[in-house]
């Protein structure tokens, strides 16, 4: 072969045609290299693996080095994945790889591929930093997802054998044995095989199909359309996998390369330029100009591309000029910030549509929503008191100092003021562009007061001149004007905004034929060609491409080059090429595809008039496989994607997404692919994919406020497809979710919006209370309380509730007493009942916290009377629940507090967080009945709490009373088969857990319960 076959890693943005081969045409004998060699490297060898090997190691962004201790953690993960390996599989799955087998010593991973499609998506994800992303998730545990600062500074590096993923690829590509190759060298057959073999030139495109030992493969051109059989020898294959899997779907012809006509820079362009030689035209719409004459470029001026279109300083005509006759270094590169497209242009790309709006607003409100206001808590519930004595390493930075500085409150209020829309807002204006399930380009606006508006029912005499006046005079209008965008946009919106009264679109279309005769009999060219535009469009609606051909090609000869109305000229265009493409009419097509290209690619803000574009967005990135211009595939990569979206066929966008987020790089603008990519993901049913895709955006300044948002809900309802659970409100919220959630809070104070502020601040707490770092949730409640008080009176009372029970979580009582003494005193208790009552419960639970056990159980009494005053059952049990756990050292009002809140809880409908709730409180009193030597019923309300919690799979609680039920048996009332049981019990939740440490330890407990028993397990 005439170079390796590989699967690039494209870092470079230039089109460097330099390093395309050499200078030279090489002749078959002396270039081409011979069948056996090219064998050599093409078939894999027996003793060759399909396994591949891939290496990771955790390393730190800032010392550039290993970080010893993750990497420990890592391999201690993977330890444990050698033995339960679904959760490796499911990554792998994802990463289109099959796992064959986990060396945890080694860091390394062992994977397969089948197909040809499985190696290609692996590389490209292995390409976009996915997989090392992906690793993340598979290694790492809550407490460094709740570690900012390590999170952003951690890294993990992935490597493979690049030689043998080629090797692989190339074994798979061969195996399915129809391909896509590039000539090395011109091919002219011998007299006596002339017709039997194709002719070809260097860098031709040819589809082959092998024979296997075979010296020559049968081929067809993509340039002449010829078949023949082609000598190996002459043949490379296309290195990059993604033009293998487009050629073959998007199958067409294409031109050969024209690298030697553009000798300068490779970048897109745009400003002005100027004339390296002179041209006289040769076609109408081509213009005439002399050396050194200057033009504006109208849009852009691509490499690869043999045509733009431009604007001449001295005469200002416009039209098409050759690329090849201008100085490629003197007009202005892209912006930085997307090197393909403008910065309209990936704007437009990410604007959410508003189907999904109800949706977003409901899941942020159900997910920050809290009932600390109306519900009272339980003593000991959701206690941490039992916490590693280390939690640094879930604390954000300055978790410490949660009390903010004058400065912060100043800069929010300052914000609140030029923001007030923000503060009053409610939530739905803040989602007012949100969707979650589809991306849309904007509607062209209706039109509600038309220019023109005819009705065709009044009987419309086609010799009366008369009677068409009104459509000739709106369409006779030289140039382009907004009226006229009904008739180029995506819908036609023209035909139902202009015309009415007609049963049956052939009367429409005898209407305008008859408008179509007066404007050529008038010689109104303007009239003239738009009506021949819109039949062509109504003929292609009806599928006589024929037919339409016919009115879009006498619409552009009778403009005769005019380019006052350029978005006529480009629908003109690219209508035209598009039916020339379907009915392979090459022998016309040749230059009409080339402008049409350019009419395609280089008008950045042109409105889409047809399905059948795509045909020429096909064309256009089939000519940057051959020219080698990335740019040109890149934009024509993009072209694709918004087209594909505006269609709807969101299951074709994904290899062309991946192609330009590949092609982009590390620019501003891949931010905008990776969020398409992350919407597209979720869409396929690929979690890790969809979470490390958003992970990978940037913190960009929302221009829009939903963007962040559906990032959030995007990645919650993916993590929970990670750990194969089903998401809630209520339910917990991934430590995953943590960068994306404060990256989306950033976004929030940016734009000063301090009702989402809010929001995401209790949302964050939750998480860090449920991971069970105090620290963190004290953090954002302290942020949640200062924007409570800023936005309203009940903001600002439900977030000191939330900051006083987190402190309470934390066992910083005297915190929780500040917070909740002056707030018991700011209400009134005639007209707050409800409030007041919560608030002498959370007290009662700090004045007990505190020891001081009279002043809490006359907090409780008062929150009893509140509840009972409100007739809330649920708010009596609890209290009757606490009250029994401050006196559980005296036995009989203990016992009576806890049996009187087993009665009231038993009155509420079952639900989980009641059930949860109780056996809590069973526990109690089952602790309260084995110190009164009431074993009996003890062991009753140990099995009953086991039930709940059971019943409801809330592992949490199975784990206290299965660690409770062990005690018992073993040491209040020893009884060694139902120790056994339950202590199986106990380390199949502990597997649940993935707690290996737990499970070793209850592996050996359980060996020395078997060996008193004198059984073998």
């Amino acid at each position: 072969m005439g170079g390796c076959f590989c699967i690039p890693r494209e870092r470079s943005l230039s089109w460097d045609p330099g390093k395309g081969g050499p200078s030279k045409d090489p002749t078959v004998s002396s270039e081409c290299k011979s069948s056996s060699e090219y064998k050599e490297k093409c078939f894999l060898p027996q003793n060759t693996t399909a396994d591949l090997t891939l290496s990771f190691c955790v390393k730190s962004r800032c010392r550039r080095s290993a970080y010893a201790t993750l990497q420990e953690a890592a391999r201690r993960r993977l330890w444990e994945l050698e033995s339960e390996d679904q959760d490796a599989r499911a990554l792998f799955k994802d990463l289109s790889a099959r796992l064959v087998s986990i060396q945890s010593q080694r860091a390394q991973f062992l994977i397969t591929f089948k197909t040809v499609e499985e190696i290609w998506r692996f590389s490209t994800y292995l390409n976009l930093g996915y997989v090392s992303t992906c690793l993340e998730y598979l290694l790492f545990d809550h407490k460094y997802w709740l570690n900012c600062r390590l999170v952003e500074d951690t890294e993990i590096q992935v490597s493979v054998d690049d030689n043998h993923l080629e090797t692989i690829y190339l074994g798979l590509l061969i195996q399915e044995g129809h391909f896509f190759c590039r000539a090395l060298c011109s091919v002219v057959p011998s007299a006596e095989k002339e017709g039997e073999c194709l002719t070809l030139c260097k860098n031709e495109l040819i589809s082959v199909k092998l024979w296997e030992g075979e010296s020559e493969w049968e081929g067809m051109s993509l340039v002449t359309g010829q078949r023949g059989l082609v000598p190996v020898s002459a043949l490379e294959p296309l290195p990059v996998p993604f033009h293998q899997w487009f050629l073959k779907n998007y199958p067409g012809s294409c031109d050969l390369s024209r690298k030697k006509d553009w000798t300068g820079s490779y970048q897109i362009g745009r400003g002005r330029c100027k004339a390296v030689k002179d041209y006289q035209q040769k076609e109408k719409g081509e213009l005439n100009f002399l050396q050194g004459e200057s033009f504006e470029i109208i849009g852009f001026v691509i490499p690869g591309l043999q045509w733009f279109i431009g604007k001449s300083v001295s005469s200002g005509e416009v039209g098409f000029v050759p690329t090849r006759s201008i100085d490629p270094d003197s007009y202005s590169p892209m912006s930085k910030n997307s090197a393909f497209f403008s910065d309209e242009e990936r704007c437009s790309l990410w604007t959410l549509g508003s189907d999904g709006k109800a949706e977003c607003v409901n899941f942020l409100r159900k997910l920050a929503h809290t009932d600390i206001t109306s519900v009272y808590r339980l003593s000991g519930f959701e206690s941490i008191q039992h916490l590693p004595n280390d939690l640094s390493a879930s604390q954000p930075e300055d978790f410490k100092k949660a009390t903010h500085s004058r400065a912060w409150e100043e800069r929010q209020a300052v914000g609140s003021r030029h923001s007030s829309s923000s503060v009053d807002s409610n939530l739905e204006e803040e989602f007012l562009s949100v969707a979650s399930d589809s991306y849309h380009l904007p509607e062209p606006d209706d039109l509600d007061d038309p220019e023109l508006f005819m009705d065709l029912n009044t009987g419309q005499d086609e010799e009366e001149a008369e009677n068409f006046a009104p459509i000739l005079a709106f369409l006779d209008h030289e140039g382009y004007t907004d009226h006229f965008k009904s008739l180029y946009d995506f819908s036609f919106s023209f035909l139902t905004s202009s015309f009415y009264s007609f049963s049956e679109e052939d009367e429409l279309v005898a209407y305008l034929e008859a408008s179509r005769k007066w404007a050529k009999r008038n010689h109104m060219t303007w009239a003239h060609a738009r009506l021949c535009f819109l039949l062509g469009r109504l003929s292609i609606r009806k599928v006589k491409l024929s037919q339409a051909r016919v009115y879009f090609e006498e619409a552009i000869h009778i403009l005769s080059g005019a380019f006052g109305d350029l978005s006529l000229v480009a629908a003109l265009y690219i209508n035209l090429a598009a039916i020339y493409l379907k009915q392979r009419l090459r022998h016309k097509s040749s230059t009409l595809l080339e402008k049409a290209g350019a009419l395609v690619a280089c008008l950045p803000d042109r409105e889409s008039s047809a399905k059948n574009e795509l045909d020429v967005v096909a064309y256009v990135l089939r000519q940057g496989i051959v020219e080698g211009s990335k740019p040109l595939e890149a934009r024509a990569c993009f072209l694709a994607i918004r087209l594909l979206l505006r269609l709807g066929r969101h299951e074709e966008v994904l290899p062309f997404a991946e192609r330009l987020q590949q092609l982009s790089g590390h620019l501003p603008a891949s931010d905008t692919m990776a969020t398409i990519l992350s919407f597209l993901y979720d869409k396929k049913y690929l979690p890790y994919l969809a979470v490390a895709s958003v992970q990978q955006c940037g913190n960009q300044s929302a221009q829009w406020m939903s963007l962040p948002i559906w990032q959030v809900y995007l990645v919650l309802q993916n993590t929970t497809k990670i750990l194969g659970t089903s998401f809630s409100s209520g339910g917990e919220v991934s430590a995953l979710a943590c960068p994306t959630l404060r990256r989306a809070l950033a976004a929030c104070e940016e734009q000063a919006d301090l009702s989402t502020q809010r929001a995401l601040c209790l949302i964050l707490s939750k998480m860090y209370l449920q991971h069970r770092s105090p620290n963190g949730a004290i953090y954002y409640l302290s942020q949640a309380l200062m924007l409570g008080q800023l936005l309203g009176e009940r903001e600002a009372f439900e977030s000191s509730l939330c900051l006083a029970w987190a402190y309470l979580l934390a066992s910083q009582t005297k915190k929780a007493l500040d917070i909740l003494e002056p707030l018991l005193c700011s209400l009134k208790e005639t007209e707050y009942v409800a409030q007041s009552g919560v608030v002498h419960n959370l007290l009662g639970l700090a004045l007990q916290d505190e020891g001081q056990m009279s002043r809490a159980a006359k907090s409780y009494l008062q929150a009893l009377n509140r509840a009972q005053e409100m007739e809330n059952v649920h708010n009596q049990a609890v209290t009757m629940a606490n009250l029994g756990n401050l006196t559980l050292k005296a036995q009989q009002p203990a016992r009576d507090y806890l049996l009187q809140a087993v009665r009231l809880y038993s009155e509420l409908q079952a639900s989980k967080e009641t059930d949860i709730e109780l056996v809590q409180v069973l526990l109690w009193l089952a602790q309260l009945l084995v110190s009164g030597h009431q074993l009996t019923h003890a062991q009753l309300c140990y099995e009953m709490a086991l039930l709940f919690g059971l019943r409801h799979q809330h592992i949490k609680s199975q784990l206290q009373v299965t660690r409770s039920l062990c005690h018992f048996y073993s040491s209040v009332s020893p009884n060694p088969e139902a120790c056994i049981t339950y202590h199986e019990h106990w380390l199949a939740l502990a597997q649940q857990l993935r707690d290996r440490e737990m499970e070793g330890r209850l592996l050996e407990s359980l060996g020395q319960l078997y060996r008193n028993l004198n059984t073998a397990r």
